[in-house]
Formats: structure tokens, sequence, C-alpha cells
């Protein structure tokens, strides 16, 4: 055998082996000189880790580390660009994703016991006869009760894989024994239509709290159902809604707009733009629609206003909005974990960008709302501040104005009453949710005569209600709870979480609307005032 045969075999072993090291190396943006470089800020990152895991004298959960140099570095970035660990993973691709795996039932922890305030309709539990009121003691064995249960470990023990059956032990009250349930686990929907029904005749109303996977089809749905109501104008509430993807964003719009109008366009760094029109599909081009915005509407909330309002089709009413005009991508880090980053911005068609400024920092950037309130931009329309600079202007000749949100075309001030912080807190924090059911839990059957539509349009609370709820407040707080300048609006919020817990269905906002000025300022609207 020759020299060259003899050693051809390691020749080209090594030759395939170099090819690989280089092709790992290499991308389309490589320069020639950066071939056979190493990146030196990642190997500075690897060897401090490597040295704290081996070398330093205590233990430490480098994990950690690695979380807080991650949260370090993007604080740098703008403020939408954020690192999500792997424990929230599931629980974020759930939200966006617009399901997940359950028994279907709405509860919350009351005293020491999983409390279900309601069975959502025609799910696993609502089939199995799980009612508002019952008490789930024991799953497949496990105690679901005691002083130290903790919501997280409740959830995990109602979920489980698809069609799978777990053995529910229930107390009902007025019942004397404890009741068995076997329930098989389906896709509960975590909906983002909160709610769907007819104002008038001919105006529909659909409220939309973010932009999920499953938000279009939700929409949709609630369109169609509307139009076969007889809605020839629709109000779309997107009030305090955050946002979400934008190809959910898209599809809405392109129910209203005609073809071939343009939706938006982004940018990225390099100066790439790609550009989405409407199609020939949308089922709503020829109605009229309302966008009702504040100052918590944001991102996939102000695509939808902004392509509407460029292209002069509709009304958009409220509040100047967010200002978040920058485009995220979901990339996984490897470990279970990812990070959302800002990969490019979007303008709306004329041209805009909304993106309010973020180079003073993460704080100035989400303390912007006080900066709203206390120059009273969110009473007087006069107090927005517009940049010359960045006007555009419509195909309909209408002045828009880019730089910092959507500027209504028809002002709301903000409803001291009805938004009422205070009152707001106590609805978040489910003070009004507990009292509600407690209330109920005294005689549930009380309010058995009243249909739903019965109830909303007829059901009027007492003072008494009221007064318990001042009563109920004030046995939890250190200082003394009264509603003398509220009296009214309290008696709305009790009404609306009553027909939420009742009959669910978007109830909540039936009733609560019927004090909103923003939905009044749309009547008149439709109604040519």
């Amino acid at each position: 055998m020759s020299y060259q045969k003899k050693y051809l075999p390691l020749v080209l072993g090594v030759a395939i082996a170099a090819g690989i090291f280089i092709g790992g190396k290499l991308s389309f943006t490589d320069a020639p000189d950066r071939l056979f470089s190493t990146n030196s800020k990642k190997d500075k990152l690897n060897r401090l880790i490597d040295y704290i895991e081996y070398d330093y004298v205590d233990d430490i959960n480098t994990d950690s580390i690695v979380d807080v140099t991650v949260n370090g570095i993007l604080e740098n970035l703008d403020p939408h660009s954020v690192y999500i660990p792997k424990e929230d993973m599931s629980r974020v691709a759930e939200e966006m994703k617009g399901d997940f795996v359950g028994i279907g039932v709405s509860f919350y922890t009351y005293k020491d016991s999983i409390a279900v305030i309601r069975a959502i309709e025609n799910g696993p539990s609502d089939k199995a006869g799980i009612k508002g009121g019952d008490r789930i003691l024991l799953a497949d064995g496990d105690t679901l009760y005691g002083d130290k249960i903790d919501d997280n470990d409740l959830v995990k023990k109602l979920k489980g894989p698809i069609n799978s059956k777990v053995k529910l032990t229930v107390y009902r009250k007025g019942v004397p024994k404890l009741l068995k349930f076997t329930v098989k686990r389906g896709k509960i929907p975590l909906k983002s239509v909160d709610a769907a029904y007819m104002i008038t005749d001919k105006l529909g109303y659909i409220k939309v709290n973010r932009f999920a996977e499953s938000t279009y089809k939700e929409f949709k749905k609630a369109l169609s159902q509307l139009e076969d109501l007889g809605a020839t104008e629709i109000a779309l509430d997107l009030r305090g809604n955050p946002g979400g993807f934008l190809g959910i964003a898209e599809q809405m719009v392109d129910e209203f707009l005609e073809n071939d109008k343009l939706i938006l366009f982004t940018k990225n760094k390099r100066g790439d733009i790609d550009e989405s029109y409407a199609t020939s599909k949308g089922d709503f081009e020829d109605g009229k629609v309302y966008v009702l915005i504040d100052e918590n509407s944001a991102s996939a909330s102000e695509i939808v206003a902004g392509a509407l309002q460029d292209n002069d089709k509709g009304t958009i009413v409220g509040r100047r909005s967010y200002g978040k005009g920058l485009v995220q991508r979901e990339m996984d880090l490897g470990d279970g974990s990812a990070v959302r980053l800002t990969v490019s911005r979007y303008y709306t068609p004329t041209g805009r960008s909304i993106q309010k400024p973020y180079s003073k920092g993460h704080k100035d950037y989400y303390d912007e709302y006080f900066d709203r309130l206390n120059s009273g931009e969110l009473l007087d329309p006069e107090k927005i501040k517009v940049d010359d600079s960045l006007k555009f202007t419509t195909p309909g000749g209408k002045v828009v104005y880019g730089g910092g949100g959507i500027i209504p075309d028809v002002f709301v001030p903000i409803d001291n009453s009805m938004e009422n912080e205070t009152l707001a807190f106590l609805q978040r924090r489910g003070f009004f949710g507990n009292f509600v059911f407690e209330t109920l839990e005294n005689d549930r059957h009380a309010y058995d005569a009243f249909s739903k539509a019965e109830f909303i349009n007829k059901f009027k609370v007492g003072d008494d209600l009221v007064y318990a709820f001042q009563d109920y407040l004030n046995i939890r707080s250190d200082s003394k709870v009264t509603f003398v300048a509220y009296h009214d609006e309290v008696k709305q919020y009790i009404k609306a979480t009553l027909a939420d817990q009742l009959f669910g269905g978007g109830a909540f906002y039936e009733v609560f609307n019927q004090r909103d000025i923003m939905i009044d300022e749309v009547i008149k609207l439709s109604q040519g005032e």
C-alpha cells in the first residue's frame, strides 16, 4: 500500500471534521476575517459561570445567575424584550394558545377549600353535574382542602392529559352525604371574547380582552351571531386589551377592510419591509365599526385601531392608546426557557409609528400613565401633546399623528365614578366576587325565577346589599369603608358580578355597560346625534 493510500482515510476524516467546524461557525452575514475567530463576549460569560460553578467557595444555583444575567441584558434593550423562565412557559403558552386541558370550573379558594363559582357551560364538570357553590374536597383521593392549600398545586391536581378521568369528592350545601363525580378532562377555552350582545336593534357589541391563537375564531363566531341578530354596526371594545399575536389582529381587521387595503407594514434593523393587505373575504366590509380604546389598549389593539383609522373606516372612540409599536418574536433558549425579542417596528397604513419613547428607561416608560393623569389628558383632549413633525393624512383627508399611541376620532374622558380606582381595585382583587359568592351561598334559589335577560333588565340591587358589602370590607380592613359618594356605582358592580356568577356568557358586561359613558357615546354616534 502506497503512503498516499495508507493515510487517505485520515486526511479525508480531518477534512470532513474541519468542514463541520467551519460550517458551524459560518453564517451568511459573516465576513472572512471572522471565520476562525471566537466570540469573546460569549466566552467571557461562559467562563465566569464555569468559575462560579466549579471554584466559588459556596454552592450557588447557577441557573438563577443565568436568569439574572439574561434579565440584566434585556433591561438594556427596549421595555418589551422579555425573558420567560422555563417554570412560566407552560402558563404563558396556555394564555396565548387560548385553551388548556382541565375539568372546566371557575373557582376560588374560599376559607379552606375549593369553592366552585360556576361550571363552564357544556364543559366536563357541567356535563358531570358539578354546580356553583360546590366544594371540591378530593381529587383521586388527594386532599384539596386545608390551611396550606396552594392555588398552583390545586390546578396541577385538577389538570391532566386530555380525556383522562378524575374522581372528585364534593360537598354540596343542603345535601347530607358527600357526592362522587367522575369527570373526563377536556379542552377548556381561555376566552378572549368576554361578551357579544346587541346594544340596540342595529348595534352589536364585542369585547375582546387579548389576541391569542383562538381569538379570531371566537371573534368571527361572535360577529356572525350578531349579524344574524340584525347587527349592521359593531362596537369593538379593545379597552384594557394589551395585545398579543400580530397575525390575529390582521385577520380581525380583514373582516372590516376591502380587498387590497393596506393593514400595516413592519420594518426590521436591515430595512426589510413586510406589508400586510386585506383580502376579499371580510364579512363586515359594508358595516360600520366603532373601536373603543383607552390608555391600556396596546400592541395588536393599536394595530386594529390604526389600520381602520388610516383607511377612513369606522370611528375610533375613547382616549389615547398605550403606544406600543414594536414587534416581538419568541425564541427558544434551549433549556425550556425563551426570550421575546423585539425584531421590528410596525407602521400604520399612512406610515406612522405609534411607539412612545423609551430612551429614559423602563421605569419612566411604564410610569407614563401618571404623566397623562397629571397633565389632565385623561379629561381634556386639548391636553394631548402632538408633534407636528409626526403629522400624517389619511386618504380621506383626516389628520392623524404618530409618536405615542392612537389618538381617537371621538374623545371620551375617563369616568371617575365607574372607573374609580378604588372600586376597580376591589374588583380586581376579588372582593366583589367573594362577597357575591357568599351572598349566593345564603340562598342561591332566590334567583331561580330570573332568566338572564330578566335579571339584566329588571333586577335591582337594594341598599341592604351595599351596606352588607361595606360591612364585609370593614371586617377585612383596618380603616372604615363607606360608599356615600359611589352608592349607585357599587350597586352596578354588585349586580354585574351577580350576573356573571349566575349566568356567565358575558352577562357581567351587559350589566356593567349600562352605566358606561363610552358606550353611551357610541350609541349617540350610531343614532346620528
